[in-house]
């Protein structure tokens, strides 16, 4: 392809060969051309006279549509649809006269739509699998080492490494749980004709409702779904379109989630996304390492959460049996809805399993506002010595006040110093205070929560979810 021209970053530089491909305009007119068969096979086994030829021809013919030969019929008809069905028929001579019969526009573009769809939902869901495998090995590596916990980004009480590895967890775990519901409930268009009503195939079999039925009923089994959309217009509701939009809109955001608080404890020096070894973080500043894999995690979640919004005023805007206006925005709309995904994960997965851990920059940043963590049970300690617990109260807090200006400007935490001194802590001896340093002793139940979640969570919701996910291939990351 010339370079003159504009392309899509999707496609050049983030998403994977294997979502491209099945949105690929091959893809597509080879789905096409097994509907068509599809429709034909099923229309001879109902008892139109279809010959075997034309099945056989067809058949032959699945995987080398001549593009370039459907283009000039393009330019000819101003029609896509029926310049495939023309450069088929050349292909296939003995099926010429019955390619599309009975059937609309929507048959294939619908119907390829949603086969494309489900297909896209199983490889997004086989790499929400790869990224929680990386991010479960991290949790259990780090399920005990002790972090400050934050909440306003300013520090709170303790957690652990790998307990604030299930958060994210569990929002890509939520992610595995919708997109499954949508995979085991999406459906195809199936045979309904021109607006829904099924007439053109009632004619073709003589009035026979029980037949045109069934037709619908095979077509999308030959197809891999278990059932076809009971009612349509001329095309399916976009609202399924606007469902799976949310859904992808939820992986983003589970995505960006994850991303942030990178960006975050990677300023703090805490954790670390990959870096390879002749890797340049800036042009201009050699020493700089940019958390640009989150970055772009970031810039590419706000895509796709932003095109959730189309596919809702798609599906508000559509009239009566069938629309156009839909038609351009759905080709723009749902192939980057997927290949931004898709780039989202492929990220995802490589931060996760690279991510360093710079234990002793967490100690130390632990070990800075213990002091302050301690204060509850510091507090205990003075009243069990006697003291009064409200007056203690105002002590604790005219020093900490005192002390974090000053550990602000740099300079030790010096709190169990001041309170040791202090008359009111007269009865408690510093090496009691001193003894309540421990951060193991400030986590809770943090460590159990992260084996819990993976036994009791975790592992069953991706047992059920592999069979209907395709397995993610690695892919390379360009940055």
């Amino acid at each position: 392809m010339s370079d003159e021209r504009w392309r899509s970053p999707l496609g050049s530089r983030y998403a994977s060969p294997a979502m491209q491909i099945l949105w690929g305009e091959r893809h597509r007119v080879d789905l096409w051309r097994r509907l068509w068969l599809a429709l034909a096979e099923t229309e001879r086994e109902l008892g139109l006279d279809i010959p075997e030829q034309a099945i056989t021809q067809m058949r032959a013919h699945l995987d080398d549509a001549d593009l370039e030969v459907a283009a000039r019929y393009e330019r000819r008809f101003r029609h896509d649809v029926m310049a495939h069905i023309h450069a088929f028929g050349d292909q296939a001579p003995a099926a010429r006269p019955f390619l599309h019969l009975g059937a609309t526009s929507a048959f294939v573009t619908d119907n390829a739509d949603l086969v494309v769809m489900r297909d896209g939902l199983r490889l997004l869901l086989g790499r929400l699998i790869a990224v929680l495998g990386a991010l479960e090995r991290f949790a259990t590596r780090y399920a005990d080492l002790p972090c400050l916990a934050y909440t306003h980004f300013q520090p709170a009480q303790l957690t652990t490494v790998g307990k604030r590895a299930t958060l994210w967890m569990q929002d890509f775990a939520l992610d595995v749980e919708e997109i499954s519901r949508r995979i085991g409930t999406l459906r195809l268009r199936g045979c309904k004709g021109t607006t829904g009503t099924q007439a053109s195939f009632l004619e073709l079999f003589g009035g026979d409702h029980e037949r045109v039925r069934d037709l619908d009923r095979r077509v999308a089994s030959k197809l891999g779904f278990t059932e076809a959309f009971p009612v349509t217009g001329q095309t399916y509701a976009r609202k399924v379109d606007s469902t799976i939009l949310d859904a992808l809109s939820g992986i983003a955001q589970s995505a960006a989630k994850l991303a942030g608080d990178l960006r975050l404890l990677q300023h703090e020096g805490e954790l670390l996304e990959p870096f390879e070894a002749e890797q340049i973080g800036s042009s201009a500043m050699a020493y700089k390492r940019n958390p640009m894999r989150a970055e772009r995690i970031s810039g590419l979640a706000r895509f796709v959460i932003s095109l959730q919004a189309n596919t809702a005023n798609t599906a508000a805007s559509q009239w009566l049996e069938r629309t156009l206006d839909d038609s351009a925005n759905r080709r723009l709309t749902l192939p980057e809805g997927f290949l931004g995904t898709d780039a989202i994960l492929v990220l995802a997965t490589n931060i996760a399993a690279g991510l360093e851990v710079r234990e002793d920059v967490i100690r130390r940043h632990v070990n800075e506002q213990m002091p302050f963590m301690a204060t509850e049970r510091w507090l205990m300690l003075g009243t069990a010595s006697g003291g009064d617990r409200q007056s203690l109260h105002e002590v604790v807090r005219k020093h900490s006040l005192v002390v974090a200006e000053a550990v602000s400007r740099g300079e030790p935490n010096q709190l169990l110093d001041r309170l040791a001194a202090d008359p009111a802590f007269r009865g408690v001896p510093a090496a009691a205070l001193r003894a309540e340093l421990d951060p193991a002793n400030y986590t809770g139940r943090a460590a159990q929560q992260v084996g819990e979640f993976i036994d009791e969570y975790l592992k069953p919701l991706l047992s059920q979810a592999r069979p209907l996910a395709s397995e993610a291939e690695a892919a390379e990351v360009r940055v």
